[in-house]
Parts: C-alpha cells; sequence; structure tokens
C-alpha cells in the first residue's frame, strides 16, 4: 500500500463542488481519501488573468504504482471536463501528485516528489494541515520547514 498526497484544485464553476466530485472518483478508483484538508482560496499563479482558484491536499491509500496513478488522475481530469488549451490556463479540476512515500521520481511524464512544491504556497498551506511532519525526500526537510521557508507571497486564505 502507498500513501500518495495530492493537491486538487480549480477555479471553474462551482469549485467546491467540483473538488468534492473529484474526491469521490479519486477514492472510487485510485483509492480511499483518508485525510483531506480545509478548502484554500488563492488568486491565480502563474498567468494571473483569470479567476482565484480552490485547492485542496487529500491523502490517498492506494495500491497503483505512480504511473498508473497519474494515467487515473489524468482520465478523471478528461471526464470531468478538464481542457488543456494554455499552460496555467483556466480548468474546472486540476489533480496534481505531490508525493508518494518517500518516492523520488524523475521521468518524461511525471517527477515525484512534486519538481515545485518547495516553491508553491498554495500546495504548502494545505497539504501542512494535513501532514506538516511529512518528510520531503529530495530537500530533507518536513512540509511544515518548506511553508516556514516558501518564497512565494501569494495570499492564500481559508476557507
Amino acid at each position: 500500500m502507498n500513501t500518495a498526497y495530492l493537491l486538487i484544485g480549480g477555479n471553474l464553476g462551482d469549485r467546491a463542488a467540483y473538488l468534492a466530485e473529484a474526491v469521490n472518483h479519486i477514492s472510487a478508483r485510485c483509492g480511499p481519501v483518508t485525510n483531506k484538508s480545509s478548502l484554500y482560496e488563492t488568486a491565480a499563479w502563474g498567468n494571473t488573468n483569470q479567476p482565484a482558484f480552490y485547492n485542496q491536499a487529500i491523502r490517498v491509500e492506494t495500491m497503483l504504482d505512480p504511473e498508473t496513478l497519474l494515467e487515473r488522475l489524468l482520465a478523471i481530469e478528461l471526464e470531468m471536463g478538464r481542457i488543456r488549451e494554455e499552460k496555467y490556463g483556466p480548468r474546472t479540476i486540476d489533480l496534481d501528485i505531490l508525493m508518494i512515500d518517500d518516492t523520488i521520481l524523475d521521468s518524461p511524464s511525471l517527477s515525484i516528489p512534486h519538481p515545485q512544491l518547495q516553491n508553491r504556497r498554495f500546495a504548502l498551506l494545505p497539504l501542512n494541515e494535513i501532514a506538516p511532519a511529512l518528510h520531503h525526500p529530495v530537500l530533507d526537510k518536513t512540509i511544515h520547514e518548506l511553508l516556514l521557508n516558501c518564497p512565494d507571497t501569494l495570499d492564500v486564505q481559508k476557507k
């Protein structure tokens, strides 16, 4: 059994409803969601001319290997109306793998831990809520330590 930490988010439509629907799909197709953070709202990052995002960190217990987990998450995004037209563009749902146990993976399709995790307050804040002592296997720091040293100053508010 693997413990995966995901960040789910979106900024189109009923954001809270899309996140709840995504949690249901993930539970049914990837493994039980055993913890989830509060919802957090943040201004768009990267491409800032779009609506604010809701984000949530979740913990999933899964038997899937990382590549299969990614395939299922991408299929869920597609079924939920995700259209990839532009990088950092608006989306109904975005499902990202942040970490899986102490896995270190760098393939053409997937990098674990997420290579930008330490630079994104909108990911660290919700993850810190559910797993502050989680250890980043590359940076050798806890999620709480990464949050304290995060260079991102984007405002992130708990809903």
